[in-house]
């Protein structure tokens, strides 16, 4: 097996290393930070999921009921796969289902005592699990970084890919 060989068996790609790939970067970035993210919840018996929905329906409460929809548009979350994770808060005595006081159709959520008081615990948890995962960057890269990630998180058609060739 010569050079030959094990040309014909690289991978074709724009990137000369694999520390140039954005989206490889990102992937590992994001694999790390949530096994941070699942270390920081298992006291609360939560997956990142179940956490993300318990706390932003705990955020959204006020005077407005909030609906599964509305829930999953909020949290970015897969309509089908909030309502299986719902069900499973449900189970666990995290929140109610409750008639909605103007649309017969829908069901208003409702986060329980218990719920609100472990979405807290468990925010807090996840914060500092944050604070520690991000703790290699300054404040201002930190500001950058999440400026960055709510640019690349808008719903906007993405651009051409710059490549550094041009196309014709």
């Amino acid at each position: 097996m010569g050079d030959n060989t094990l040309q014909k068996r690289r991978l074709a790609s724009n990137f000369s290393t694999d520390q140039e790939s954005p989206g490889l970067g990102l992937w590992r970035v994001s694999n790390r930070w949530q096994a941070h993210q699942r270390r920081a919840l298992v006291p609360f018996g939560l997956t990142h999921v179940q956490f993300v929905l318990l706390a932003s329906l705990v955020w959204l409460e006020g005077t407005e009921p909030v609906t599964q929809n509305e829930l999953a548009r909020f949290a970015h979350v897969d309509p089908m796969m909030t309502s299986q994770v719902l069900r499973a808060l449900e189970d666990k005595g995290m929140l109610r289902r409750e008639h909605h006081p103007s649309d017969a159709r829908a069901r208003a959520l409702v986060a329980t005592p218990e719920g609100v008081a472990v979405a807290n615990r468990a925010n807090r948890a996840v914060e500092e699990a944050d604070a520690a995962f991000f703790a290699p960057l300054t404040i201002d890269e930190r500001a950058l970084f999440s400026q960055l990630l709510a640019r690349l998180s808008e719903e906007v058609p993405p651009r051409e890919p710059e490549t550094g060739t041009q196309r014709h």
